[in-house]
């Protein structure tokens, strides 16, 4: 064979094995995106002072992608980026005219990139990752904050005609490296059993959350840091089937003594327990679906660490102190959410808000009024 021939032979031979290799890649990677815009009014915002936040009107938007590659039936790799602001870990929404004035780019960072096993009843990751504890909400931990550790969980079937399973889960996840020892960190360690009770429509999750050298103000603002040790009970119960009813609650206590810490007010000593409960109708599957919720919340200042929870049901957050982050803990307040499912990955979904700040940390108390409208797309 000339040679010339034989090296188009071996050319087109490595194209095919190439090719080949690809396909066989593609096979085990699973893409995932979705894309939110909302309409936002927010009303009745009193400050601290006594004065009244303007009223705002807000048109926002997210956008995420992301990919997960099944290297082995027990090993996979994932990753996710995200649109948002990189140092407001509570909120990925854009606001239209905010960040990209005059036409600018938009900032798009990696909110998950991690590895996770499993084998059997036994499974962990390690990276950057989803809240990896069961819950209810967002009131103690954010769904757009993502944690960076190492977490392990076995799970245990029982089949006891009453007890279904139980499961174990534990991890360690840093949220400020010192440069130093491990101990000298801003961390957290989770403990969680997960109880699920007839025929899964009850689950009971005790939990402990360790927090430790935490800043009182976030991204590099902090005078002081504080340790943590929340007892968290909680449950759901599936009331009805057909309609789907479910309620489900939590309650967290703060077992740290604040009593001889100096940095602290006297008067926010003792705000250390929250209490939140929701009833839920409907669900979102098919088109035509409905679902309504209605939460009452009442969360004290330091019952969770309030960087890390949600920023959706107020204007309060950290700008005083040049951070983007949100400050929802020290409220009680209501959420109603109402939504439509247009077909399998579009719904429609509102959100209503009523708050009132518990300890004033000026002459008068905080509160506010905030509606949303959401079209949430899937792909």
């Amino acid at each position: 064979m000339p040679v010339s021939k034989i090296n188009l032979f071996l050319l087109t031979f490595g194209l095919i094995l190439n090719i080949s290799a690809q396909n066989t890649i593609l096979e085990h990677i699973k893409f995932e995106g979705d894309f939110r815009f909302r309409v936002e009014q927010d009303w009745d915002s009193r400050k601290s002072d006594g004065t009244y936040r303007n009223d705002r009107t807000r048109m926002r938007y997210r956008a995420r992608v992301g990919a997960t590659y099944n290297y082995k039936e027990w090993a996979t790799v994932g990753l996710r980026l995200r649109t948002g602001n990189p140092i407001k870990q509570q909120d990925p929404q854009i606001t239209l005219g905010d960040v990209s004035k005059e036409f600018g780019t938009l900032p798009v960072g990696f909110e998950k990139v991690y590895f996770k096993a499993k084998h059997k009843n036994i499974e962990g990751w390690i990276g950057k990752n989803t809240f990896p504890f069961e819950k209810n909400n967002e009131q103690f931990w954010s769904d757009n904050v993502f944690p960076e550790g190492i977490f392990l969980k076995n799970t245990f079937p029982v089949n006891s005609g009453i007890l279904d399973a139980v499961s174990l889960g534990a991890g360690h996840f840093i949220a400020v490296a010192s440069g130093e020892s491990l101990g000298k960190d801003a961390y957290f360690q989770g403990f969680q059993t997960n109880f699920r009770l007839f025929d899964n429509r009850l689950s009971i999750f005790p939990s402990m959350y360790v927090f430790r050298n935490i800043p009182d103000i976030p991204d590099g603002a902090a005078t002081f840091v504080l340790d943590y040790n929340i007892f968290h009970v909680s449950g759901k119960l599936n009331l009805c089937n057909k309609p789907n009813i479910n309620w489900d609650w939590d309650y967290y206590q703060n077992l740290e003594d604040y009593e001889n810490n100096p940095n602290i007010p006297q008067n926010l000593k003792d705000e250390t327990s929250g209490f939140v409960s929701g009833v839920s109708y409907g669900q979102l599957k098919a088109k035509g679906d409905l679902f309504f919720k209605l939460t009452y919340n009442y969360l004290q200042r330091y019952a969770a660490v309030d960087f890390f929870t949600q920023n959706d049901w107020a204007r309060w957050d950290y700008s005083a102190f040049d951070s983007p982050d949100g400050r929802l803990t020290n409220y009680k307040g209501i959420e109603f959410v109402a939504a439509y499912s247009l077909n399998k990955r579009m719904n429609l979904v509102m959100k209503y808000y009523l708050v009132e700040q518990l300890v004033p940390y000026g002459i008068a108390l905080e509160n506010g009024s905030r509606i949303r409208f959401d079209i949430d797309v899937k792909f």
